[in-house]
């Protein structure tokens, strides 16, 4: 069995372990909070990361550094940054539709979410200028 597999299996266990303790503190009407959600989200990362790129040594897929790799990560980057906007607008609503009122923090990440990547693009622009 290749490394990456043997990697892809031990996180995809402990994701699968975190996520039914989580579920089990749900069930048992114990408060979830920063911890819970973050070690998943750092978890599931590092799962798709694992299954995604392949080992140099082993030549058993795309690798990360090559001009493929590269392609596909500043393609699906862009994909995420819209869906992550998506995502800040819909909270924004379901705030101002839930508590009648604006969350001043969350307006703030919008805003800044709506301009970081026209931004980006001119400094990286700029570079090449």
């Amino acid at each position: 069995m290749s490394t990456k597999k043997i990697g892809a299996l031990i996180i995809g266990t402990a994701t699968l372990i975190v996520i039914a303790f989580t579920i089990y503190k749900i069930s048992t009407g114990k408060a979830i909070g920063f911890n819970e959600i973050i070690t998943i989200s750092i978890l599931l990362m590092m799962f798709f990361s694992a299954i995604t790129w392949g080992n140099k040594e082993e030549k058993d897929g795309i690798l990360q550094e090559e001009e493929l790799g590269q392609r596909i990560t500043e393609k699906s980057s862009k994909i995420s940054y819209f869906i992550l906007l998506f995502i800040i607008l819909a909270a924004v609503t379901a705030d101002h539709l839930v508590n009648g009122t604006n969350n001043i923090f969350l307006l703030a990440v919008l805003g800044f979410a709506m301009i970081i990547l026209p931004l980006v693009e001119f400094l990286v622009a700029k570079q090449y200028q």
